[in-house]
Order: structure tokens, then sequence, then C-alpha cells
């Protein structure tokens, strides 16, 4: 079973915050609470968890597991 709490840590301002991934899609944009900034996932990241959070999304962690092949965002 994927863990659904992550930290994201901005990378503009250090801030971090607790948040919880959903599991029905990928999140392409987040808004930083501390200073505003849109974060944007980093090139070859599927989310903005997988790119600047302390756990990957719920479909990069159930690929890794051996629980799917497909990963994040791919089309089933």
């Amino acid at each position: 079973m994927a863990e659904l709490q992550s930290t994201i840590t901005c990378p503009q301002c250090g801030g971090t915050t607790t948040e919880t991934m959903p599991t029905d899609a990928c999140q392409f944009f987040y808004a930083c609470k501390h200073c505003q900034a849109v974060l944007r996932p980093l090139a070859g990241d599927c989310c903005v968890f997988c790119s600047y959070a302390d756990i990957p999304c719920p479909p990069i962690q159930e690929a890794r597991n051996g629980d799917s092949a497909d990963g994040c965002c791919s089309p089933s």
C-alpha cells in the first residue's frame, strides 16, 4: 500500500509542507504555502511530489514495489 503523506520542500524559499498526495492523478502544479512560488515537475518527473517531496507519488511507489508495471500517469 502506498504512503499518501509527503513533505514538499520549496526550492525557492526552502519552506516545507506536508501534503496528502492524490491517488487518481498526478499533481503537475503546486503553489508553495510559504512564498507562493508555483512549482512544476523537473524534467523526467511526472509530478511535483516526485521532484520536490520526500516520498514520490503513489503510482511511482507502487511501480518501485513491483505492484504496477505502468508507473505514473500511464494509460491503462
